[in-house]
């Protein structure tokens, strides 16, 4: 059975600007959705993090509003708790790319904290780039982006299309005006080429075999889109 690496937070908070630690980790629609849609697709999903630390859900992801009600809600929450490779994350230093027909990152605000910054990721993302392979990434898994820069402000990602959550979004969030920094900020400062949807609405991007999605609404619509690579591959 072909499979695709999950890469996804190992952090349970995200740091402000005043140093408040504001809980949170991965969102669970955007762990949900792509998952359901890929492994009843026949894939095998591997999920990695930072040190195989197992990974923390944000509360507010679960809640009725944030899933279309209670029905919806609960199907999340059933989903994370059985899913057996969400609880035994293996380490991302140990990832070899070569291994994964796709890489995906699920959002959620917990990759501001460490995958922004993290070199085991940046490999990940930079190999998986040059192989051609589909790399995924939604939301506000898209700052995993970001380690991918160098001090002399090169970056692989330089004149890609992409997309993620929007200033407009987080400021709407009410954390925008709390941040140590925007993501769409630091995406445009990379040297790519940012594009936005409307707030909230499904919004995929595509450049080359770079596959990136605006916020929680875009996660079934990226796992179609990045099936349909998938299908083309094979």
């Amino acid at each position: 059975m072909a499979k695709i690496l999950f890469v996804m937070t190992g952090a349970d908070h995200w740091t402000l600007a005043d140093g408040h630690r504001h809980p949170t980790g991965f969102w669970g629609e955007e762990f949900a959705a792509p998952y359901q849609a890929l492994t009843g697709a026949g894939y095998e999903v591997v999920v990695a993090t930072p040190g195989g630390v197992v990974p923390t859900v944000d509360r507010a992801s679960l809640t009725p509003d944030r899933n279309g009600g209670q029905q919806g809600a609960d199907a999340v929450v059933a989903l994370l708790d059985e899913t057996e490779a969400l609880h035994r994350p293996i380490n991302l230093a140990d990832v070899d790319p070569a291994d994964y027909v796709a890489v995906f990152y699920p959002g959620g605000h917990g990759p501001m904290e460490d995958l922004s910054g993290d070199a085991d990721s940046a490999r990940v993302i930079t190999e998986t780039l040059t192989s051609g392979r589909p790399l995924a990434l939604v939301c506000h898994g898209v700052a995993a982006l970001l380690a991918t820069g160098t001090p002399d402000g090169g970056s692989p990602l330089r004149g890609y299309r992409v997309t993620g959550f929007t200033r407009i979004e987080e400021t709407q969030a009410g954390l925008a005006d709390r941040a140590r920094w925007v993501l769409q900020d630091r995406l445009v400062a990379l040297g790519v080429q940012f594009s936005e949807g409307a707030a909230w609405a499904p919004y995929v991007v595509v450049d080359r075999n770079l596959i990136t999605g605006q916020n929680p609404a875009s996660s079934a619509r990226l796992a179609a889109t990045l099936l349909e690579r998938l299908g083309r591959a094979d």
